[in-house]
Order: C-alpha cells, then sequence, then structure tokens
C-alpha cells in the first residue's frame, strides 16, 4: 500500500511539474514559454526572468479562458497549487534568474 501511495504521489508530482510555470520559463527556455502563451492568446508582451514562473501562470490565467481551461488542467485548484510550486522553486533559482535577468533581460512573448 506504502508504495502504491508513493507511486501515486510521484506521478502527480510529475504531472504538476509538467505544467509549472518556473519549468516553462527556465527549463525548457524562451521559445516553449513564448509557444505555450501565444496558444492561449495571453495578453502578455513580456515576462520578467525573476520570479518568472509566477508571471508565467498570471499571463496563463489571463489568455483566452476556454483554451486556459484545456491547457491548464480541470480547475482553478490546480492552478493555486501551480502558482505555490512556482513561487518555492522560483525563490530556488533566484541567483540564476537575477544573473540572467541582468544579462539577457525579460522573455519577449511576441
Amino acid at each position: 500500500m506504502k508504495n502504491q501511495f508513493k507511486s501515486i504521489f510521484i506521478c502527480l508530482l510529475t504531472l504538476l511539474l509538467v505544467g509549472c510555470g518556473t519549468i516553462n520559463t527556465i527549463v525548457r527556455g524562451d521559445s516553449a514559454a513564448r509557444s505555450s502563451l501565444n496558444r492561449v492568446k495571453s495578453p502578455c508582451e513580456t515576462i520578467p526572468r525573476i520570479y518568472s514562473g509566477i508571471f508565467y501562470d498570471i499571463c496563463a490565467l489571463r489568455g483566452k479562458p476556454s483554451q486556459a481551461a484545456l491547457w491548464l488542467g480541470p480547475g482553478p485548484e490546480l492552478m493555486l497549487v501551480d502558482l505555490a510550486l512556482s513561487g518555492a522553486v522560483d525563490t530556488v533559482f533566484l541567483p540564476y534568474t537575477i544573473y540572467e535577468q541582468i544579462t539577457v533581460g525579460s522573455i519577449d512573448l511576441k
């Protein structure tokens, strides 16, 4: 029973990380973030690299609701979990993202 719980937990965590704003902006790169947000017709034009995961999630929420609902999952509860997870992971990556913001600048979405 304990192994089944562990397997389910790992699967859920993996699913959350795939949709995590920080993963989409830091790990997958600028083109993946641009593509994903353009797909949901987000009005955002740039995202700062510092706390980019949170900004990414907010821009996704500002996109077209019907497409954002399909892309983000079944409900807003999942987005709240993703915002919290992105905030925590963004804080861990803060030294890297500060350096990237200074040297490269914000992520251009258009």
